[in-house]
């Protein structure tokens, strides 16, 4: 939502450019309308041919990609709630390059549009609503030397939720929605109903904090499949003594599969069941000042995970270049993520320092499985991030390293690597409320040449410049 100066409308102009041949223009323009209604109108593109060089110096081809997206939006008061309307239409044209050893020519058309609104109106002290919809239309074309398939894809979203503040330390609410999806493709013709319900209560008193819930889902598909969850969660949060928090989740998440991962020719699985996960964890938080210019906060979060039949999408042995989504029938996963930082704020210096590291064991425990013990595809087992800024005077700088390793994807092992991203930025006010905004990035410093599935490169070092003009 945009915020008025003097003027009755202002906006933004942004154009980046960089590496691979890549340029991004954009823009904003907002209206004030009246006191109680404003409007704003976006639009952007991405184009880039995409052509980095691989490491044997060849270049990446087919990596090309021309991307439009419009939106408006629309906001508005009205006696005890607001409201808020939304359109937006993206349009694409890509190529898809395949793996190194399996290169292609293949090409792909996009084109999608949305439009949702809500309502939130507070009735009086004990009672709020919130409503929403959402109705979509996609369309896909994909051009390959296997043949041409078209998709075309609606959907249709209706939601609810009854908030009730019972007590100063307890809240509770009631939710539901409804959801109708049609698929018309070459191949196959589908269309889901799905419904949910949802109970949860919030208790608040002093010390302690419980979110409880309890969901019901309900899809049914065409031609008789259908699934009924029932699925609770429990979040509860006790503050041991002042700055110190002890935390602890317990929940269930169901995840049907998309008509993406069931349908779509070249990539679907009808054969493909619903994931079923029970989620645990335990966890830590400590937050502090320290004088009158430092802020501390440091947390340690432990977890188990039992995953039933979890998705995962990766390339076919006979042609790396097609993806097929498929079951892994049993997963343990137990992990930790421990993150510390420290933030400076002066009357003219302000920044921090941050750093991360997570540990994911996510274990295929599928009996008779080929991949038996071994860790499952695309999941790093350890992640180390460090990262800092600092802002004086309107120049902000960020710098971020990120290394990941013990990851596999179907055919074994995959290396480790890192990147190293820096962005510099000078702010410039300028008089009558405007403003200039002048920033560089560069990204994977280290200029590592990483894959995220095999034969399946990622750029080397990238340079970026981006100027925005805001009035």
């Amino acid at each position: 939502k945009p915020v008025f100066g003097v003027r009755p409308f202002g906006g933004t102009v942004k154009f980046r450019g960089g590496s691979f041949g890549t340029y991004e223009p954009s823009g904003r323009l907002d209206f004030k309308l009246s006191d109680n209604v404003c409007l704003s109108a976006t639009a952007s593109g991405l184009f880039s041919k995409g052509d980095f060089p691989l490491p044997d110096g060849n270049r990446r081809l087919n990596n090309d990609i021309r991307q439009i997206h419009t939106g408006l939006d629309s906001w508005g008061i009205i006696d005890g709630g607001d409201w808020h309307a939304k359109a937006c239409c993206n349009g694409s044209r890509r190529g898809t390059p395949g793996t190194l050893e399996w290169p292609s020519t293949d090409r792909q058309k996009d084109l999608n549009a949305f439009l949702q609104g809500l309502v939130r109106e507070q009735f009086s002290s004990l009672y709020a609503l919130h409503a929403s919809a959402k109705i979509s239309f996609d369309n896909m074309e994909y051009l390959g030397l296997q043949g041409d398939n078209h998709y075309s894809q609606t959907e249709i979203q209706l939601n609810s939720a009854h908030k009730f503040s019972v007590r100063r330390w307890f809240d509770a609410s009631l939710s539901a929605g409804f959801c109708w999806d049609g698929l018309d493709s070459d191949l196959y013709g589908a269309a889901r109903t799905s419904l949910s319900a949802t109970a949860s209560a919030a208790f608040h008193p002093d010390r302690f904090k419980a979110d409880i819930a309890l969901e019901y889902s309900a899809t049914f598909d065409k031609g008789g499949r259908r699934r009924n969850v029932i699925s609770p969660s429990a979040d509860l949060r006790w503050n041991a003594f002042d700055g110190f928090d002890l935390l602890a989740f317990a929940r269930r998440a169901y995840r049907t599969p998309t008509f993406n991962e069931l349908y779509y020719p070249g990539y679907g699985n009808p054969d493909l069941k619903a994931e079923d996960a029970w989620l645990t964890g335990l966890g830590m938080e400590y937050s502090r000042a320290a004088g009158s210019n430092w802020h501390l906060l440091a947390k340690a979060d432990g977890f188990f995970n039992y995953l039933k039949d979890k998705i995962i999408s990766a390339p076919t042995a006979d042609n790396p270049n097609i993806w097929l989504p498929y079951n892994v029938g049993e997963v343990q996963m137990t992990g930790a993520d421990i993150r510390v930082s420290a933030n400076f704020t002066g009357s003219f210096l302000k920044g921090g320092i941050t750093a991360r590291y997570s540990y994911q064991n996510a274990i295929d425990r599928t009996p008779d499985s080929h991949t038996y013990g071994q860790q499952i595809p695309f999941i790093s087992k350890h992640t180390v991030v460090l990262g800092a800024d600092a802002r004086y005077k309107g120049w902000s700088a960020t710098i971020n390293w990120n290394r990941r390793g013990g990851r596999y994807d179907s055919e074994g092992r995959m290396p480790d690597y890192n990147t190293l991203d820096i962005t510099a930025e000078k702010y410039i006010k300028l008089p009558e409320d405007l403003a200039l905004c002048l920033k560089f990035i560069a990204r994977n410093l280290t200029d590592c040449r990483y894959e995220l599935a095999g034969g399946y490169p990622m750029p080397g070092i990238a340079f970026y410049g981006e100027i925005n003009f805001k009035f």
